[in-house]
C-alpha cells in the first residue's frame, strides 16, 4: 500500500516559508487594489464576453449604456480591461469623457487590454480581481457572455441573495440571452427548492437603455463599511 511519506521539520518550514510569503503577496495585492478604488468612490461594473467586435449588438449596446452612464450620472465604469464587451464599455466612457478604469488579470498567456482604459490595475489572483470589481460599484451590468461571465454573475448573485453585498441591482442586458438562463434557473433549481421564488427577483432583465438608467439612477449610493466594525447592538456591519 503506497503510503505519502511524513513530512520532517526541513519541508514543514519550508512549506511555512512559502504559505507566509503567498500570504504576502494576497495581502499586497489586495492592499493596493484597495488604495487605487478610493479615487474612484461611484462607479458601475461591466461584465460580458470577450468575443464580440464593435460591429456586435451587444458591443454597440454595452458601449451606448456605458456612455450615457459616464455622462448622465457623472459615475466611473470598471470593466476587466480586455477586449469585447469590457473594450465597449471602457470605449463608451472614453469617448464620452468619463473615467474609464480597467483591473486587469495576468494570464498564462498576455492578456490583450483594450486601449480604451484612463487607468488600469494588474491583478495575479482571479479572487483579488473579484473583489476589486463587486467591492464598490452602485450596480453590476451584465451582457451575455462564457464560462467567466457565468462565473461572475452567480458570484455576484450569490453575495446580493447572501446580503454580503446590500441594494445593488445586476443589471441583465439581451433578454434573448438572459430569459433562456432564467428559464433553466426555474426549471431545474426553482422547482427541486434549491433556490426561492424571490431569488429570481435578485436581478433585472432587459433590453431598455433607459431602464437600466433608472435603476442606476434610482440606486443610494453605497456606504462601504469598513470590515469586522461592530454596531451598537454589538453584531457585524456587512458592507452596502
Amino acid at each position: 500500500m503506497h503510503t505519502n511519506p511524513i513530512p520532517n521539520n526541513e519541508t514543514r518550514r519550508a512549506e511555512e516559508v512559502v504559505a507566509a510569503l503567498r500570504v504576502e503577496e494576497i495581502a499586497k495585492e489586495f492592499k493596493d487594489g484597495f488604495k487605487f478604488l478610493e479615487d474612484y468612490p461611484r462607479s458601475v461594473t461591466f461584465f460580458g464576453s470577450t468575443e464580440f467586435k464593435e460591429d456586435n449588438p451587444y458591443y454597440i449596446s454595452a458601449r451606448t449604456l456605458a456612455g450615457r452612464i459616464a455622462t448622465e450620472l457623472g459615475y466611473s465604469i470598471f470593466s476587466g480591461g480586455g477586449p469585447g464587451i469590457m473594450e465597449a464599455a471602457n470605449r463608451g466612457a472614453f469617448e464620452a469623457g468619463g473615467t474609464s478604469l480597467g483591473i486587469t488579470i495576468q494570464l498564462p498567456h498576455a492578456q490583450i487590454t483594450n486601449k480604451y482604459i484612463s487607468k488600469t490595475i494588474d491583478s495575479y489572483y482571479f479572487f483579488v480581481r473579484k473583489v476589486m470589481m463587486s467591492y464598490s460599484a452602485e450596480a453590476f451590468v451584465f451582457y451575455p457572455g462564457g464560462f467567466g461571465t457565468m462565473d461572475e454573475f452567480f458570484e455576484m448573485i450569490t453575495l446580493v441573495q447572501t446580503k454580503k453585498i446590500v441594494g445593488v441591482p445586476i443589471i441583465c442586458i439581451g433578454t434573448d440571452y438572459w430569459k433562456s438562463l432564467e428559464r433553466f434557473l426555474q426549471e431545474n433549481l426553482l422547482s427541486r427548492g434549491t433556490i426561492k421564488a424571490e431569488d429570481l427577483t435578485l436581478y433585472t432583465i432587459t433590453d431598455d437603455l433607459d431602464e437600466a438608467i433608472n435603476i442606476i439612477k434610482k440606486t443610494p449610493p453605497r456606504n462601504v463599511l469598513p470590515f469586522n466594525l461592530k454596531n451598537q447592538a454589538g453584531t457585524e456591519d456587512q458592507p452596502k
